[in-house]
């Protein structure tokens, strides 16, 4: 796929990730696209369904799952707005995706090159190819500008108790 394909879905990945902010969660967005078709797509849940599963890819790849019929996603492409962490990963693994397609890399969990390579580590019987950096800059801003208004929230709060408010 050309550059502009993948830049066209992580638009629709950044779309889901925005319903995650304007419910408070992290805007991470993911979509699976298979033979151009956009075959599943979700965001994080993981404040909603009080649950550390409700990552937006795992939620993705089980929509993807169920519509497809069968665990294995061979000829998917996965889009998603950060990097994936060490589950996510290992999901991504297990399903046999064989693209990954990601936005901002992840310094502190990233499993798909920043901290650690799972999706490629040749001691599994499976590997991905990776993409990374599509639409990193809108990726990673969406993520640093929800971090910076709750920290400001945050702090406010604290104020506001001091103050007695």
């Amino acid at each position: 796929m050309d550059q502009g394909t993948h830049e066209k879905w992580m638009n629709v990945a950044l779309e889901e990730a925005a319903k995650a902010e304007e419910i408070g969660e992290v805007p991470i967005g993911a979509v699976i696209i298979k033979e151009g078709k956009l075959i599943a797509s979700a965001y994080n849940l993981r404040e909603a369904n009080h649950s550390a599963l409700a990552h937006a890819e795992l939620l993705a790849i089980e929509q993807a799952n169920k519509k497809l019929g069968a665990w294995r996603l061979e000829g998917c492409t996965l889009y998603v707005t950060l990097e994936p962490c060490p589950m996510c990963a290992g999901a991504i693994v297990q399903s046999r995706i064989p693209t990954v397609v990601y936005g901002a890399q992840d310094q502190k969990a990233g499993c798909a090159g920043t901290l650690m390579n799972l999706l490629q580590e040749q001691r599994f019987n499976h590997r991905c190819e990776v993409i990374s950096g599509v639409l990193e800059e809108g990726c990673g801003e969406k993520l640093s500008a929800f971090f910076r208004k709750l920290r400001a929230d945050q702090k406010r709060k604290k104020q506001d108790l001091q103050e007695g408010r």
